[in-house]
């Protein structure tokens, strides 16, 4: 399973994302895109947050812009 951190530390950076309240988590927080890591799915821990389509699409965004991948991604 590929996963990013999070980290309280907001840089305001296209390669993150800013997680609040409403995504279920306790305080702001970014989910930093340029550190994607691949894990075993039996080291994963209990779920942090469940984010909403829109928000995904903001990590959608932010992978493309950290892979620099060339692809056509509908506006937010």
């Amino acid at each position: 399973m590929t996963i990013a951190p999070i980290t309280s530390t907001i840089r305001d950076i296209p390669t993150e994302v800013v997680l609040d309240e409403t995504d279920g988590i306790k305080r702001r927080c970014a989910v930093n895109l340029d550190h994607l890591i691949t894990v075993p799915r039996q080291r994963l821990g209990r779920r942090v947050a469940s984010i909403s389509e829109g928000r995904l699409v903001e990590v959608a965004h932010a992978v493309v812009f950290a892979l620099e991948l060339d692809l056509a991604l509908s506006p937010t």
